[in-house]
């Protein structure tokens, strides 16, 4: 097997991997928060707290992933060109 073809199969594997994961779960967490909607911050003491509601995902503590959002475009697109 030439490394051109083994190059171009583990891009395809890659690939439809990725898409596999945004059809199963289209929410990845955010990445500003870390899924907990908010910033931790910490008191005098130390301990953790509660800071400011997080203005990336808006509190959900979610984001849509790249590939899903590509992929919700191209379905709008398609969808308004075949009215």
């Amino acid at each position: 097997m030439t490394p051109f073809l083994a190059a171009s199969a583990f891009l395809l594997a890659v690939t439809f991997g990725y898409s596999a994961l945004c059809a199963a779960s289209p929410f990845g967490n955010c990445r500003k928060c870390n899924g907990l909607g908010f910033a931790l911050t910490t008191d005098r003491k130390g301990k953790p707290k509660r800071g400011k509601t997080c203005r990336r995902c808006k509190g959900h503590g979610i984001r849509i992933r790249v590939g899903r959002h590509l992929f919700n475009i191209a379905a709008r697109l398609h969808r308004d060109g075949t009215r």
